[in-house]
């Protein structure tokens, strides 16, 4: 394949490509919110009469309220298979937008910096603005998915080691898996850069593969996305998009029932109750709603 068809032409900025254009829109307030929220039952959206920067399958990006800032908002839009199966989960959202909170704050008290600056309501985040590096970064721990497959392991078995994947960040390409080479041949980041993501990675992992375990969850693999900030000239590689069952595989340690994307994925229901489970069991279920299918109460 030319290297024209897979350098990335744009800049990329918190998973987005800009192609020059903004859109402005102003978010539907999300359905479901009940009485017995506390403060959170008249929030207001920070992003409301803000530009849109760019909308994803998961989140839509707004500019903030300082230069260098964005707003990330979490929406209940679900989808699979590269978009070809969709779904909106109501409250899945607000599930996922205190999920990254809790690991995002708590690796960055480890030395893990990342984009993350505050939860400004039930469904968005201040952040940090990064130039994304335009890579998947897939840890895996266990067989399942797509490893499975390529290698005919049954789902579960445990791997001898962590093993690190790198996708190339492109739907119309079906994200295609990449190595060290294609990495540094098309300049998507450098030899430094892709060594600092590893670390990262690893160390991430152990975090949170011990978290996750302490509350009788096994962590199986995990996606990341990482960015630059930059201070005048210079550029250091940190954590970008989110922490959540959105973009982990998460078996219960006991059962092996799975507690992730994949309950939808595979048709198997009771996804927004297994999100949730994954809340309550970090602790983070306090100050927030109940979730349960059909709304929020």
């Amino acid at each position: 394949m030319a290297s024209t068809q897979l350098s990335p032409a744009k800049t990329y900025r918190n998973g987005c490509v800009f192609s020059g254009k903004q859109q402005t829109q102003r978010p539907a307030t999300p359905r479901g919110l009940r009485q017995g929220l506390g403060s959170d039952t008249r929030w207001q959206p920070m992003s409301t009469r803000r530009k849109k920067i760019y909308e994803g399958k998961g989140k839509i990006l707004f500019e903030g309220p300082e230069p260098g800032t964005l707003i990330q908002y979490f929406k209940d839009d679900t989808t699979a298979f590269n978009s070809e199966k969709k779904a909106v989960l109501e409250g899945k959202g607000v599930i996922n937008n205190r999920i990254s909170e809790y690991f995002m704050t708590r690796l960055n008290t480890i030395g893990i910096q990342n984009h993350f600056i505050r939860r400004l309501n039930l469904r968005e985040q201040l952040i940090r603005e990064l130039e994304i590096i335009p890579l998947q970064v897939v840890v895996r721990n266990a067989a399942a998915g797509s490893l499975s497959n390529r290698f005919g392991l049954p789902e579960g078995q445990a791997l001898p080691r962590s093993i690190i994947e790198f996708y190339l960040k492109d739907e119309k390409l079906s994200n295609p898996m990449v190595t060290e080479e294609h990495i540094t041949a098309f300049n998507w980041a450098n030899t430094q850069e892709i060594d600092d993501i590893m670390a990262l990675s690893l160390r991430i992992n152990d975090f949170m593969s011990g978290a996750f375990g302490a509350v009788g969850i096994t962590l199986i693999d995990f996606k990341l996305e990482f960015g630059r900030l930059w201070e005048n000239d210079f550029s250091r590689v940190v954590l970008a998009d989110e922490i959540s069952p959105d973009t982990c595989r998460l078996w219960d340690s006991q059962s092996l029932e799975k507690m992730d994307k994949d309950r939808f994925r595979r048709d198997l229901g009771d996804v927004i109750e297994n999100y949730t489970e994954v809340a309550r069991r970090l602790g983070i279920m306090k100050e927030m709603p109940t979730v349960i299918q059909g709304g929020l109460h």
